[in-house]
């Protein structure tokens, strides 16, 4: 079941919201249940017979963080690590590594395709986490009821943010964060919910058609425009796509009365990369940086080993994108992004206003540049795209596309994100820009809903 769906908005989501406090009045325990019951019936809308993984997922989990509650074996830890990661790597890699055996020796092995599950990097990520820290510190302890919520609550469940379950945990199991009804929470949560259906349904859903005409061609050199148009749409899709899930995200647990962590944070104002970092899938960063880079040895042991640690931690980030060499590229290229970043920033502080523009601009064209890679569809593709990007210029065409593209822009660099639209000390101006993408996500909804698009992180 997707958001930016009639069911979901008019159906799922309200009779969600409106049991979940009913249920509350009667029993506490009873409304964290009803919600982990709705979690796993939105879960199984997408397909049912995948139910079995995350539902094992769980109990293995909680079960290794039982053991490590009781000793703290680093054997009962790597073993918990090695499953999980090879429960990811059966369903997420398996594809891709027959694929390169059988280029490496000609062979032909032949298996039928497995079908990945949806959000199981998401999931699997998150619990990584959970029992690393009780690892770290097994006074971190919770019960199966709690444990199971943290992980299957469906607006972070599918496409993150990735949380950490002491964020997230605590508010469910007391009282006094859930307690009653409240009608701030339900506007400013509806509030959310709507800018977020709104950048998605009217701008990354219609910028995919100018993706696909290139990106779903291959073999072919595209034009200079048609370089330009089209990597500039997917560069504006994805933005939109993954800032509106996150936005609705947080909207819909906002609902109830739960705060999830900020996941987006208007990257492509980044004057570098590292700040891009910061800005872009916040928890995915937080959680590379503090399960990955960290320790591999962080900065700890001199500069060349940093280097090596950050390139090792986005190569294998790419690779968590998806089962691709295109991935591990683009994650490469951030790695080196990064590295270039950290040697500018020791020799080189700007501070005037046409350096921070520049700067902008020059991130901005670094991270267009790696999304040639994250959504081509193979190597050649990708090369033949950039070929044509810095080939020569064959005039305006299409203006419509670049009139569109041009307004995009300045709403992605000018305007206000969701978060800063949140905090407005003006009511007035909030509730008119609530009223106006309500009304627009309104009619997108019952009118133009003969096409649904899902939402590009539903496939890493």
């Amino acid at each position: 079941m997707i958001f930016s769906t009639i069911q979901f908005t008019f159906i799922f989501l309200p009779i969600v919201v409106v049991l979940y406090f009913l249920f509350q009045k009667l029993s506490h325990n009873f409304s964290k249940f009803f919600l982990i019951i709705a979690s796993l019936v939105y879960y199984s809308y997408w397909n049912w017979r995948y139910l079995w993984v995350i539902l094992l997922s769980v109990v293995f989990n909680y079960l290794i963080g039982r053991s490590l509650n009781k000793s703290s074996s680093k054997s009962v830890l790597t073993f918990g690590v090695i499953l999980n990661l090879s429960f990811l790597a059966y369903f997420k890699y398996f594809n891709f590594f027959i694929e390169n055996v059988n280029y490496l020796t000609q062979a032909s092995l032949n298996f039928e395709k497995i079908a990945l599950p949806l959000a199981i990097s998401f999931f699997t990520f998150q619990q990584i986490a959970y029992i690393v820290d009780i690892f770290r510190n097994n006074n971190v302890k919770y019960k199966f009821l709690d444990y199971s919520l943290f992980v299957v609550f469906f607006p972070q469940l599918i496409a993150g943010p990735i949380v950490h379950h002491k964020d997230l945990t605590p508010q469910f199991n007391v009282k006094e964060k859930i307690k009653k009804f409240s009608w701030d929470n339900l506007y400013f949560g509806f509030s959310i919910f709507v800018i977020g259906l709104t950048k998605k349904m009217l701008i990354a859903d219609n910028l995919s058609a100018n993706v696909s005409k290139i990106y779903d061609k291959n073999d072919i050199i595209p034009s200079f425009s048609e370089s330009w148009i089209s990597t500039l749409s997917y560069t504006f899709q994805l933005y939109y796509d993954f800032s509106g899930y996150s936005d609705m995200a947080i909207g819909i647990a906002l609902m109830i009365g739960i705060n999830l962590p900020l996941n987006f944070n208007s990257p492509y104002k980044s004057k570098n990369i590292i700040e891009f970092w910061r800005r872009w899938h916040i928890t995915l960063s937080s959680f590379l940086r503090d399960y990955l880079y960290i320790p591999l040895g962080g900065n700890r042991h001199g500069k060349l080993r940093k280097n090596i640690n950050l390139l090792t931690t986005m190569l294998l980030g790419g690779l968590w994108h998806g089962a691709g060499w295109n991935f591990i590229i683009w994650g490469g290229l951030h790695g080196l992004y990064l590295v270039i970043n950290n040697f500018w920033r020791r020799i080189y502080i700007g501070k005037s206003k046409v350096y921070n523009i520049l700067s902008i601009l020059l991130t901005f064209i670094a991270s267009i540049v790696a999304w040639v890679f994250f959504r081509a569809q193979t190597f050649d593709q990708a090369i033949n795209i950039l070929k044509g990007m810095i080939s020569k210029f064959d005039g305006l065409k299409s203006l419509e596309d670049i009139y569109i593209l041009c307004a995009v822009a300045a709403i992605t660099f000018l305007a206000p994100n969701t978060q800063e639209i949140r905090n407005l000390k003006n009511l007035n101006i909030h509730f008119l820009i609530t009223f106006v993408c309500s009304l627009i996500s309104v009619y997108l909804l019952l009118f133009n809903s003969n096409q649904v698009y899902e939402f590009l992180y539903y496939d890493f």
